[in-house]
């Protein structure tokens, strides 16, 4: 390993441009949250979790109520579970 190393030819990667409508932003989020949206994503078979944070922020913002999620959120789990139920006999 040399001592010093001259970058002063060096070229910068490649900067992934933000999709229209998208800006890139650094936040903070308690490791329960995002483990929550990476299992979803996983039981879901692929996708993207900030994605999916992103449509829940949306759906707060546009004023789904409270009930609605949470109806959603225990249709989808008794749904899982009957799949998992269905799969093992």
């Amino acid at each position: 390993m040399k001592r010093e190393y001259d970058f002063s030819k060096a070229n910068r990667g490649p900067v992934v441009p933000s999709a229209p409508g998208k800006k890139r932003v650094t936040i903070r989020l308690d490791n329960d949250i995002i483990e929550h949206f990476q299992d979803l994503v996983d039981r879901a078979g692929g996708g993207n979790y900030q994605t999916m944070i992103n449509a829940a922020l949306r759906e707060h913002i546009q004023g789904a109520r409270l009930e609605t999620v949470v109806r959603r959120a225990v249709r989808k789990e008794v749904e899982a579970v009957r799949d998992a139920l269905a799969r093992t006999g």
